[in-house]
């Protein structure tokens, strides 16, 4: 399997009308010069091999779970509201698309802006770093494959460090 392609200002290519990088809706984030080749869609997205909808909402929810409880993501915890629910819904929608999944995000709010929408909040090297350590906690914990969840740390990399404006 390749790895996740990326887009500085959403993450790896969904396939939506949010990526330029492919025309199709329904195209997979995966093998992406594959399919611009005319070669077959690849046999998994990360959104398959993660386990659907349940495995996508069982990362974020460790995530932001792990957000709430650990002093190291304090720094990040603090730029989120006081109840995580919204939180957890939005990257959930979002990460659904992200990995090759359906649009909710999209089909909600329109195109992701990440960085639009991260500009109001202090992202620097520190807060970058405490997400990232955040989600490769929650990769781990909940047993994401090594090789997937290592392409998803550093596809998610690119992005977090993207997000940064300070």
């Amino acid at each position: 399997m390749s790895s996740v392609p990326t887009d500085p200002n959403t993450g790896p290519s969904t396939g939506s009308a949010a990526s330029s990088d492919v025309s199709s809706p329904g195209t997979s984030n995966v093998g992406i010069a594959a399919a611009e080749a005319g070669a077959a869609r690849p046999a998994s997205t990360p959104f398959e091999l993660l386990g659907g909808e349940s495995g996508v909402r069982a990362l974020v929810e460790r995530f932001y779970d792990l957000m709430d409880l650990e002093p190291a993501y304090a720094g990040i915890r603090r730029l989120h509201p006081n109840t995580l629910d919204g939180s957890r819904d939005k990257l959930h929608w979002y990460l659904c698309g992200w990995l090759g999944g359906p649009n909710h995000y999209i089909e909600r709010f329109g195109h992701p802006r990440l960085r639009a929408r991260h500009l109001p909040y202090a992202i620097g090297i520190a807060e970058r770093d405490q997400w990232m350590a955040c989600m490769v906690q929650a990769l781990g914990e909940e047993q994401v494959a090594t090789g997937l969840a290592g392409r998803l740390a550093e596809a998610f990399f690119g992005t977090a460090d993207w997000m940064r404006n300070r």
